[in-house]
């Protein structure tokens, strides 16, 4: 018991911060200001050091995302998990909402007849909504690959990309399809991520407008 910290529980998120920002500076890692609550809260979510270095983002990225938030952007997700993840509440304040197409009925008839995956019409889907959308994208590769192709044929470009799909097929191609393109994003490269990640990415964006 001798190695337990006593923090009360108001205290815990502070802390475990504390000790991220000590982790870094052992380590000799020095993040960009601009970014750094960014990438601190997806390491505080993982517990994963490597997202320090990993982690990619757009020039001014994280001004322009806020923007987009603070003038009512929507969110959509690929997963209910990322959905259930962002703190809604706070988003509503901005007169934005989150969305999660991959369970309704219409996107898996749909993508059973053509033989597609859910999270590509579910893209599709949130293509039609009528407003700057912020995607964030933590399980599906295939979602990423669909708003990328829409964008190539100039059908539909994305206002903002949260790419942190995690997995093997395809996961590291779909990511690196955005890092030279002219769309704001925040990219993990690599094989990690999440639909927590892309839950800690949205909320660190919401909770650091000022």
């Amino acid at each position: 018991m001798n190695n337990i910290e006593f923090v009360i529980p108001g205290e815990i998120e502070k802390r475990s911060f504390q000790i991220i920002t000590e982790e870094l500076k052992k380590r000799e890692i020095e993040l960009d200001k601009d970014t750094e609550d960014i990438t601190k809260r997806v390491i505080h979510t993982s517990a994963d050091f490597d997202y320090a270095t990993t982690m990619r983002y757009s020039k001014d990225a994280v001004k322009v995302a806020r923007e987009l938030i603070k003038n009512g952007a929507d969110i959509v997700t690929d997963t209910n998990m990322a959905k259930a993840g962002v703190n809604k509440k706070k988003l509503r304040e901005y007169g934005g909402n989150i969305h999660c197409f991959m369970a309704d009925e219409k996107v898996a008839r749909e993508a059973a007849k053509r033989g597609v995956t859910r999270a590509t019409v579910s893209m599709e889907y949130a293509a039609k909504i009528d407003k700057p959308v912020i995607f964030a994208i933590g399980n599906a590769p295939t979602a990423l690959i669909s708003l990328y192709e829409m964008y190539e044929k100039k059908i539909y470009t994305p206002a903002f990309v949260i790419g942190v799909p995690v997995g093997f097929v395809n996961v590291v191609a779909a990511k690196e399809l955005f890092l030279n393109s002219d769309i704001p994003f925040i990219i993990n490269e690599g094989r990690k991520g999440g639909s927590n990640i892309s839950a800690a990415i949205c909320n660190a964006l919401i909770y650091g407008i000022k």
